[in-house]
């Protein structure tokens, strides 16, 4: 049996699938998070789990073709990492090449069999990028909680926190969004609520984004003016990349999923956009069109990710 493997590792996760050559799922595996950027060797060390989780009772050898997307790949330049992915591989038991690619190319393939376009991805963090023949030839933001992400899971957390703390004047909150997030931070003090931020991490910050959704869904108004500034912050990163040479895509919870953040940004953008499946599915048919034509690529790409996307809408 000739099988492929696709990876879509970010800073959260890492997911492998392993298809066959009629593109039908027959392994999935998950693990910890595999930037290099951040998590260093250890980032090898996930895929690799996700990797033969996936496999299971699966030959190694006979996966003919594998692409992995991998948030932070430009650190790949880096020896160390690089030899941690080698062994990584060869511990799978792989014997086949594995093309290592920006996670934005596996998202933008995960919503489009098009060479060349653009993607705009907001989940956790946010980003654009310009996708030329499979590469990526321009990113805007994906900076960083610190220095940007705009429009991001972390920075609607962000935002609704530090809203919620200026405008904190009495002896209890304000009902609506603002009593949520208190609730959820167990606080009743605008004193408390700044003691429980500096003690997060970053990732509670984006913890909070579906609250801030489903405020905005329920017409608060602090939800609902974040929301309309997030759509906006992400529809003016993506124009920044200039006119795209193809369909864009849009990626990340955030705007594959059913939320006020997605609705501002279709109602803003200029012309129709995809949305994209599942980045690891999308690695996979990348991995396929390695080894068919094109013709078969396409065929594939609309019997592995369409159902894929149509299901995850429905569900949200």
């Amino acid at each position: 049996m000739v099988l492929v493997l696709g990876v879509d590792a970010g800073g959260t996760a890492s997911r492998a699938v392993v298809a066959t050559r009629d593109g039908t799922v027959v392994g999935r595996g998950a693990a910890g998070p595999g930037n290099p950027t951040a998590a260093g060797t250890a980032a090898a060390r996930s895929i690799g789990a996700a990797v033969r989780e996936a496999l299971g009772e699966h030959d190694p050898a006979s996966v003919c073709s594998g692409v992995a997307g991998i948030a932070g790949a430009g650190v790949m330049a880096d020896p160390e990492i690089t030899a941690a992915f080698t062994v990584e591989w060869a511990q799978c038991g792989l014997t086949c090449p594995v093309t290592l690619v920006g996670d934005a190319v596996t998202a933008f393939a995960a919503g489009t069999s098009a060479p060349s376009g653009a993607v705009l991805i907001a989940g956790t963090g946010a980003v654009a990028a310009r996708i030329d023949d499979w590469r990526v030839s321009r990113t805007v933001d994906g900076l960083g909680w610190l220095l940007g992400d705009e429009g991001s899971g972390m920075w609607l957390g962000l935002q609704a926190v530090r809203s919620i703390a200026r405008a904190w004047s009495g002896p209890t909150v304000d009902a609506g969004l603002a009593a949520t997030i208190a609730a959820r931070a167990g606080v009743t003090t605008c004193d408390e609520l700044v003691q429980w931020a500096g003690r997060q991490r970053p990732a509670a910050f984006a913890a909070l984004a579906p609250l801030v959704c489903a405020g905005a869904t329920a017409g608060d108004a602090l939800a609902e003016r974040l929301t309309t500034e997030a759509a906006a912050r992400l529809v003016a990163t993506l124009d920044e990349l200039g006119p795209p040479d193809g369909p864009v895509v849009l990626a990340g919870s955030l705007l594959t999923n059913t939320t006020p953040v997605r609705t501002a940004v279709l109602a803003t953008l200029a012309g129709p956009a995809g949305t994209a499946g599942d980045p690891a599915i999308g690695a996979a048919w990348l991995a396929l069109r390695q080894i068919t034509d094109q013709e078969e690529a396409a065929r594939l790409h609309h019997r592995m990710l369409r159902p894929d996307r149509e299901a995850s809408l429905a569900r949200h």
